[in-house]
């Protein structure tokens, strides 16, 4: 069996959805989504190798070790065929799932993401601040990019937390998946329907980066979400649970 932490709630013979986490999170960030989706699909949420409850990688991963590695999850699980959610990393994720085995594919969430999100220069960096000094060390500007000045304070100390729970070899692993991460030409093969979510205050994957995915991807509906930064599925929970359930349940 896989040795990806997950967890599997909702509807047993509903059509099932997986959610994938953002760098420096873990699966409850996708708590805000669950009592929606859970009421009309199988969801299956896991940790990304390296956060949460998932082992830490020796060395360095690529895109397509962990959409590898999702793959290898829906095999272990017996699901021939699920659509895919994801937000920040976890959108990248499905991207690459989705470009590589779109017969596994039934549709796809991209959420505050990029096809390619450079300059490695900034992702040499942020390895290197992290194996000095763990996730505390980029916490404070990290939390800065994921929520808007308005976001209950509660909420960000909740991830702040989050975030700091991270190995710092996790985040330094998966920091090396964005660095080295192209998936532009890919983009044209996405054969599932593609809803593409931006924020209108992201500043991590600004909503440009959404419109280069939808531009390329056949088909790909784009919405923007107002008053919401990197995170966007929490802060403005109700509106991406929407969208999402139009998408997914239409």
């Amino acid at each position: 069996m896989t040795d990806l932490a997950h967890r599997i709630e909702g509807t047993t013979e509903a059509p099932v959805v997986v959610l994938s986490n953002s760098l420096g999170t873990d699966m409850t960030m996708w708590d805000p989504q669950m009592p929606a989706l859970a009421e009309r699909f199988r969801v299956v949420r896991y940790d990304t190798r390296g956060h949460g409850a998932s082992p830490v990688p020796d060395g360095e991963c690529t895109i397509d070790g962990l959409a590898a590695d999702l793959l290898g999850l829906l095999d272990d699980l017996g699901i021939e065929r699920a659509s895919v959610a994801g937000v920040s990393l976890g959108g990248m994720t499905a991207m690459a799932l989705a470009a590589a085995a779109p017969d596994r594919v039934e549709r796809v969430v991209l959420c505050c993401t990029s096809a390619r999100l450079g300059p490695p220069e900034m992702w040499r960096k942020r390895a290197a601040d992290v194996r000095a000094g763990g996730t505390d060390a980029i916490a404070d500007a990290t939390l800065g990019r994921w929520f808007t000045p308005a976001a209950d304070p509660g909420v960000v100390r909740r991830f702040g937390a989050m975030l700091r729970a991270v190995p710092a070899d996790g985040y330094v692993a998966c920091c090396a998946a964005i660095r080295d991460m192209d998936l532009r030409d890919r983009l044209a093969s996405i054969t599932a329907p593609a809803l593409v979510i931006a924020a209108r205050e992201d500043r991590a994957t600004p909503p440009e980066h959404g419109d280069a995915i939808a531009a390329a991807v056949p088909g790909a509906r784009r919405v923007v979400i107002e008053h919401a930064a990197h995170l966007a599925n929490v802060e403005r929970a109700e509106e991406v649970t929407a969208a999402m359930l139009e998408h997914l349940a239409p």
